[in-house]
């Protein structure tokens, strides 16, 4: 029997999650299409892989067995594709880095600036990857580095590490809804008129996943693209947001609140791909960067206290600014 890479994948993921619906989110694949992907695996093996009941689905000791072997399958042709591409990637290829829209927002441009500039042989292609589909690249070898949230990682494969906290928080006009508040739930925001990313952004799936069916209905005034266009409508009174807090302008005024809900609370990670053995001195160089990049926090200004926190003003102005005085990433 041919077994299909992908159809391995999708299996592991549906094991994991109990949920052939939550493997075939993982996979991007419509529930039929990933339904028949499995019923066509039971069917050449020739016996029954999962047992289905109505709070999902666990493996039969046939697929339990299937899938430990997967494991080892997909792992081993990750290593293999590894191993032939370093024959055939020029040492002058760029360094491939995956990262979500909330450090793409700030954290990405200070660490490119600072890396770009110390190493001008080098070369980093970034793409804005959901950290599911960062994880599968990094594990396949297709990607350097990535930076990915703590609580979607779960393959063991990766080599991992502490990158800095990316908890969300309400923002608002100075002196407005959010004055004199310290902290409030996501239920108590959407009683307000909100502004929002728009709905295939990355941070907007991801609130609303962890919300589930039970969320408040919420009116959005707007939609935009861009994490500094929101920030920007927020603080002009257009209606209050919800954002990483490491997307705030730490030069512009607002009214933060923290978000009491637990989801809120996240953090990054950094990820390594398979390939980083191979590739070099210049992944581990960017991923120092991306350390200090992190570990520079932004400045932002208490709902109730009204003054300026946190110690990062210098590398914001580093940011902001070139050599000549020339802003790098104007506002917005």
């Amino acid at each position: 029997m041919r077994y299909d890479l992908d159809d391995l994948r999708l299996f592991l993921h549906i094991v994991r999650e109990g949920s052939i619906t939550a493997g075939a989110r993982h996979m991007h694949l419509s529930l039929p299409s990933a339904s028949a992907r499995v019923r066509s695996l039971e069917h050449h093996a020739g016996v029954a892989l999962l047992i289905r009941g109505r709070r999902g689905v666990r493996p039969t000791p046939a697929g339990a067995t299937l899938a430990r072997h997967a494991r080892d399958v997909l792992a081993r042709t990750a290593r293999l594709e590894s191993a032939v591409a370093s024959y055939t990637r020029s040492p002058t290829a760029p360094l491939t880095l995956l990262v979500g829209g909330s450090a793409m927002h700030r954290l990405v441009p200070r660490a490119l600036i600072s890396f770009l500039r110390a190493h001008p042989d080098t070369d980093v292609a970034v793409s804005e990857s959901r950290t599911p589909r960062t994880v599968r690249m990094l594990a396949d070898g297709e990607a350097d580095l990535g930076v990915v949230l703590d609580d979607e990682t779960r393959d063991g494969r990766l080599r991992t590490e502490p990158l800095g906290d990316d908890s969300l928080v309400v923002i608002g006009q100075p002196g407005g809804i959010l004055a004199g508040r310290t902290a409030l739930t996501y239920g108590e925001v959407a009683e307000h008129p909100l502004v929002g990313l728009n709905a295939d952004s990355s941070l907007r799936r991801w609130i609303e996943a962890h919300l589930g069916p039970q969320a408040p209905v919420v009116r959005h005034r707007t939609t935009v693209a861009n994490l500094g266009v929101l920030v920007a409508l927020a603080a002009a009174g257009v209606g209050l947001a919800v954002v990483p807090r490491r997307a705030v302008d730490p030069h512009q005024p607002l009214d933060i609140c923290e978000l009491e809900d637990p989801w809120a609370r996240r953090h990054q990670l950094l990820a390594w791909g398979v390939r980083d053995s191979a590739a070099s001195t210049a992944t581990a160089a960017l991923a120092e960067h991306l350390r200090n990049a992190a570990s520079s926090g932004p400045v932002f200004r208490s709902a109730d206290a009204g003054v300026d926190t946190d110690a990062g003003a210098d590398l914001d102005a580093d940011l902001d600014a070139d050599p000549d005085g020339q802003r790098l990433f104007p506002d917005g």
